[in-house]
């Protein structure tokens, strides 16, 4: 233990100048020899030393000095070495740039982070379940439509400009057979668009086929608008191809005179093309089940359309509790040159949905028996910022025409109706009419539709109309 032994002399007070004080501090160790001696300017400075050291924020009169500190006292790897190897400039190049060039990694890194977290990125996730379901919609139309009898002098006219458009372009005739046969109408339509002036309609039979090509190799026919100016050529390798094409926009003209024709709800439903119905080896329920016209297909039954019978709940697997049709299939009252296939058309969709079975189903042709499995995958989409979708189609900028549950498919068509009805002035035979003061396209009424309707489609597949962009997927 060290001995400390302090004197202080202070001025005398008739002293006529003021001496400066002296203060000592005298440290004698067990010794006995001195230890420390300190001024008070000595004292003062290693005070304010300490303070300085002790200090949360610390002040430095160069950079130089800041950096120093930093690199000898920071965790970073080989920052020190930018001191240490201070002398040896190239060394101290070697680290700065490595120094710089893993700041630069880091950052990256950090950028590569916040980028996928702002583009809100999702995982999918698939489970697999076995329980009790409700059946889906079937729905069944037959691939031949068929001939209205409201407009059958109509038809009659259309197959004889035919067979003569066709000797004209290829020098022979179409078979009397295939297009004047005794065919029959539709009993479905036959008592339903009676109503139906036929007279007020004239054909067109100066709208015929052409050859196009340096050689005539190809087949078509023009459409021009009001003034002539401008036309629209349609043209096909395939003379059959370009045939059927003109017979179909001579069909829709002739179509647009019946109007809607709606069943009342379980009219001869099941009924029309089946002759034998059974699900869960019992006879099919009647309830549920829809009879409808379809615009190309014409009489088509859906079973199951609501999904709210509990008879159509799938309680067993397999065939024998599953749906079993008998189909006949009646080929000599179609329309051939609509459509080259026999058979019937069938789309599995959900309840309460449009069925569009022009663009999806599956053909299944006749005198043969065809078993199909199904299994339910049911896809959820997320919205807002991880996905554009919407959940019922209210916040779409498409007004829907069809009375079921929004679809993709569905806000496509009334958007190109929309195109139609705005541009054209005229609604497109295929699709419903949003408003009964709608009209149906004609060349009687509207002389130059078909120019436009060719060119509002030709747009309207190549997306330059924004109906893609509005029509969102459902979630």
């Amino acid at each position: 233990m060290g001995l400390i032994w302090r004197e202080a002399v202070r001025p005398q007070k008739r002293e006529a100048s003021r001496s400066t004080p002296r203060l000592f501090t005298l440290d004698i160790g067990t010794d006995g020899a001195p230890l420390k001696v300190l001024g008070m300017e000595q004292e003062k400075a290693e005070k304010q030393k300490e303070e300085r050291e002790e200090a949360l924020i610390e002040f430095y009169s160069s950079f130089k000095d800041l950096f120093e500190f930093f690199c000898l006292n920071t965790t970073i790897h080989g920052t020190i070495r930018l001191v240490c190897s201070s002398r040896n400039k190239m060394k101290t190049a070697f680290w700065a740039l490595l120094f710089l060039a893993s700041f630069a990694m880091l950052y990256w890194q950090f950028a590569l982070i916040f980028n996928e977290y702002w583009s809100y990125p999702v995982i999918m996730t698939i489970s697999v379940h076995s329980e009790p379901k409700m059946f889906p919609a079937i729905t069944i139309c037959n691939l031949n439509p068929y001939r209205v009898d409201a407009v059958r002098e109509n038809m009659a006219k259309l197959d004889n400009l035919t067979r003569k458009t066709f000797f004209e372009v290829y020098g022979f005739d179409i078979p009397q057979s295939v297009l004047e046969d005794d065919l029959k109408s539709d009993y479905w339509l036959k008592n339903k668009s009676s109503a139906v002036n036929g007279s007020s309609f004239h054909l067109n039979e100066s709208f015929g086929l052409l050859k196009f090509g340096r050689n005539r190799e190809k087949v078509g026919f023009r459409l021009c608008n009001k003034t002539g100016g401008e036309c629209y050529k349609k043209v096909y390798l395939s003379g059959v191809d370009a045939l059927r094409e003109w017979y179909r926009f001579q069909y829709m003209n002739i179509m647009s005179q019946v109007p809607p024709v709606n069943f009342s709800h379980n009219e001869q439903c099941p009924g029309g093309i089946q002759d034998s119905c059974r699900y869960n080896q019992q006879p099919c329920p009647p309830s549920d089940c829809r009879h409808f016209h379809h615009a190309i297909y014409g009489s088509c039954f859906t079973f199951n359309s609501n999904g709210t019978d509990i008879k159509w709940q799938a309680s067993k697997p397999g065939i024998l509790y599953g749906l079993s049709l008998i189909l006949k299939v009646e080929q000599k009252d179609h329309i051939p040159l609509l459509s080259t296939k026999a058979g019937v058309k069938v789309m599995i969709h959900k309840h309460n949905q449009s069925p569009f079975l022009e663009h999806e189903g599956f053909d299944i042709r006749p005198g043969i028996e065809s078993t199909i499995g199904i299994k339910q995958v049911e896809v959820t989409r997320l919205s807002g910022n991880y996905g554009d979708c919407t959940e019922d189609g209210k916040d779409v900028n498409v007004t829907l025409i069809y009375k079921s549950n929004y679809t993709l498919q569905a806000c496509l068509h009334f958007c190109f109706q929309q195109l139609m009805i705005k541009h054209c002035g005229c609604g497109y035979y295929y699709y419903p009419l949003p408003d009964r003061k709608d009209k149906y396209c004609n060349y009687n009424e509207y002389p130059d539709w078909g120019h436009c309707f060719y060119r509002q489609y030709d747009q309207f597949a190549s997306h330059k109309h924004g109906c893609f962009q509005k029509c969102r997927k459902p979630c």
